[in-house]
């Protein structure tokens, strides 16, 4: 029998650290307040001392959460010291810190004192005017939905037994009015809206625990849709308004599977012709009890995003919309991974995604739609100088209240306008060209790689500081073009001749024009530009326009640009730097590639909602879709963008040419070139001074930058170029398809 083998040193003490492991690294939550409100600190100043939020702090105190390194380290050293100077009543005073006489004692401030009860002590918000009239029913259409403001937070819902000690802290928290979501408020210190303290969302799993943003974790004793709205409503779930113009968000309740099926839903929807058609039966018991409860549902019904509502009551809106996981409610193409995390983790994803962004409604193509009038209501509070009554007037910039018919020629087929229409119509779309093989000269052809550039958000950039129309069109005959009116124009641009080994810029195929067309207003700007007469023979203007896509530009910019920072990501990185760290985005935190993920689909799908196409079956071209009831259904603020991003494309293709660099192919946003390397350093262009050539295409992070999009062997490109092949299509060698246009 072999000898029992001594341990090492190294193993004890591996043994000995698994053993110390097993007990808490921090004392009981209790205990963590009783130290700091005994060392006179308030939450907020810890909060600060930790590089945290006041709501973080409240959540290690109360055993929602716990903290993790790096602060891990740090509080518990400080709890430590906290605990040598200030023992638990009965237990013996430390050596090193004895104990003061009662008179030399540090005052200690409770909680209460430190941070006033804010929802008893401060005035509630003074209301401000609403933009409809009271009683008004809020569904407004299919993808707007109805909109509702939180009522007031109760204790009803606390009563429901408690499953673990954490969940019993957690209930027990939201009876306190004072407790408020580390959103940006209260990243920015200003004063937090308690009416929305729980946050934007919560995501419901199938044991009755609801999880909100920052650990906030609550039980749930809804058994059926009504009590579940009724529940929801009771809680401070909810955002403010991001204009004060605009609508607080209505409370987000995402449904897992098993929740699903708890509360007497199908785990899957199936049998409808199409996805957008998913929706529960009238005659369901889930709808049945949702009416019987004289609840309401919009017209799109019980589907995988659902609004359940009833009509606002002096100025109080009551509404709550579902998203169902398991009906497909997150798109993987934009949400990716997200239907597959646990539900703490979605209500992180989506509930970063909801601080940065807005509160999704839907897809993210109708998120992005509704985040526009959301920045940009269609109505606000005017005074009435006769009566000094508060009414619902138009709000300056915004596209108003009433859908707008488009021009005839800006319509897609299927369209009323369209039918008996044979003047042409506008084709603002994307670049999708190919150089024929025999312009590739020798010197090219000898470059070893082919190498991709994509342009970061390309549509987004184009619609900064877009000047669009705001007005129905106006029909002119023989119009003087000015580039600073919005609209459509039927010019001649065939006679104009460039170097055919860059595309046209008038039009998609980058084929030049055969004759008249119709063009947006970039388009035959930038032909002016090139230094071209344009005579349009006939317009569609629109004689009020202004800058209706900045906020809405702006706030998807900084979304994308924090994420990206959040990935290691950073503007102000130098190009090589900037390269690597994106050859390690795919392996950074899942949950933030899905927000950038969803951030990018939100600004290119809202701008395809912008021309929503007829969908159905049982369509007939002709006749008239619930999309065009809707004033954002605006076709030529579409073509505006793309046609502006278009011509960035071929501007800055134009400048690369100057430096003797022609383009292989483009696809949308997606341009190749012969390179000499595989690092695009070594393709961009420099002045002599070692700076990026200006105009040309940058490497970067921001929108309408570039980044790398992929590489492969110059013999590679040529073969598929000689078939007609795109391969700005398969450039990234896994599939990917950049010819992902505007939404749609």
């Amino acid at each position: 029998m072999a000898s029992k083998r001594e341990a090492s040193q190294e193993e004890l003490f591996a043994a000995v650290d698994d053993l110390l492991g097993e007990e808490p690294p921090l004392p009981p939550p209790a205990e963590r307040a009783r130290l700091r409100e005994a060392a006179g600190v308030t939450q907020a100043r810890l909060a600060k001392v930790l590089r945290s939020t006041v709501q973080t702090v409240k959540n290690w105190e109360n055993g929602r959460s716990e903290p993790r390194p790096p602060r891990l380290e740090a509080y518990q050293r400080l709890l430590e010291g906290w605990a040598a100077k200030y023992p638990a009543p009965g237990a013996a005073a430390s050596p090193q810190a004895p104990a003061l006489p009662a008179a030399a004692a540090p005052p200690v401030p409770t909680e209460a004192a430190a941070a006033p009860d804010v929802q008893a002590q401060t005035p509630a918000p003074a209301p401000v005017p609403v933009s409809v009239p009271a009683g008004s029913p809020v569904e407004v259409s299919e993808e707007a939905g109805a909109g509702a403001g939180p009522a007031p937070a109760t204790e009803a819902a606390a009563a429901a037994p408690a499953r673990t000690a954490r969940k019993t802290a957690a209930r027990t928290a939201t009876r306190t009015p004072a407790r408020t979501a580390a959103g940006p408020a209260a990243r920015t210190g200003a004063v937090p809206d308690p009416r929305y303290a729980a946050g934007p969302l919560l995501v419901l799993d199938g044991d009755g625990t609801a999880y909100g943003v920052d650990g906030l974790v609550l039980e749930c004793p809804a058994r059926t849709i009504p009590q579940l709205v009724a529940w929801t409503l009771e809680q401070p779930v909810g955002a403010p308004a991001l204009n004060r113009n605009g609508r607080p968000a209505d409370p987000l309740v995402v449904l897992t599977e098993q929740a699903a099926v708890k509360l007497g839903l199908p785990a899957r929807l199936e049998g409808h012709e199409q996805r957008a058609g998913l929706r529960l039966e009238d005659d369901h018991p889930a709808v049945k009890q949702i009416t019987r409860a004289k609840w309401k549902l919009t017209r799109r019904g019980f589907g995988p995003w659902a609004r359940v509502y009833r009509p606002a009551k002096a100025g109080t809106r009551q509404c709550v919309q579902f998203a169902i996981l398991s009906w497909g409610a997150l798109d993987p193409r934009a949400w990716p991974g997200v239907a597959d995390m646990d539900a703490p983790q979605i209500a992180r994803v989506l509930g970063l995604y909801a601080d940065r962004v807005t509160t999704p409604r839907g897809s993210t193509a109708v998120t992005g739609l509704e985040l526009m009038t959301a920045l940009r209501p269609p109505t606000k509070a005017v005074r009435n100088e006769e009566t000094g009554a508060w009414e619902s007037g138009h709000n300056p910039g915004s596209l108003g209240t009433d859908p707008v018919d488009c021009a005839p020629p800006e319509a897609p087929p299927e369209h009323p306008l369209a039918q008996g229409w044979k003047h042409g119509f506008i084709d603002e779309e994307v670049f999708q060209w190919v150089r024929d093989v025999d312009l590739l000269d020798g010197s090219e052809v000898t470059l070893p790689y082919a190498l991709g550039l994509d342009v970061n958000a390309a549509f987004l950039a184009a619609s900064s500081r877009i000047n669009v129309g705001l007005n129905a069109p106006e029909h002119v005959l023989r119009p003087t073009f000015d580039k600073k009116v919005p609209g459509s124009w039927l010019a001649d641009l065939s006679h104009i001749e460039l170097d055919p080994r860059l595309p046209s810029p008038f039009t998609p195929s980058g084929q030049a024009p055969a004759g008249p067309a119709w063009y947006e207003t970039h388009t035959l700007a930038y032909a002016q530009e090139l230094g071209h007469n344009v005579n349009p023979t006939e317009a569609y203007i629109r004689t009020e326009s202004g800058a209706y896509l900045d906020p809405w530009h702006d706030r998807l910019k900084a979304a994308l640009l924090a994420t990206m920072a959040d990935l290691g990501v950073h503007a102000d990185m130098e190009p090589a730097a900037l390269l690597a760290a994106m050859e390690r985005l795919p392996a950074q935190d899942p949950a933030l590639r899905a927000v950038l993920a969803a951030v990018k689909a939100t600004a290119k799908g809202g701008i395809g909602q912008l021309r929503k196409r007829a969908t159905g079956l049982s369509y007939t071209p002709g006749e008239r879709w619930p999309a065009l009831e809707r004033p954002t259904w605006r076709p030529d603020i579409r073509a505006a963008i793309i046609s502006k991003a278009r011509v960035n494309m071929h501007r800055k293709m134009l400048k690369m040419a100057s430096a003797g660099h022609f383009p292989l192919a483009v696809l949308s946003d997606c341009v190749v070139y012969p390179a000499p390397t595989r690092n695009p350093l070594d393709l961009l262009p420099y002045t002599t001074s070692g700076k990026p050539l200006p105009g040309a295409l940058r490497l970067g992070v921001a929108p309408g930058l570039v980044k790398l999009e992929g590489v492969q062997t110059m013999d590679w490109a040529v073969d598929l170029m000689d078939q007609g092949v795109n391969i700005a299509r398969i450039i990234k060698g896994d599939g990917h398809d950049a010819a992902l246009d505007a939404g749609e």
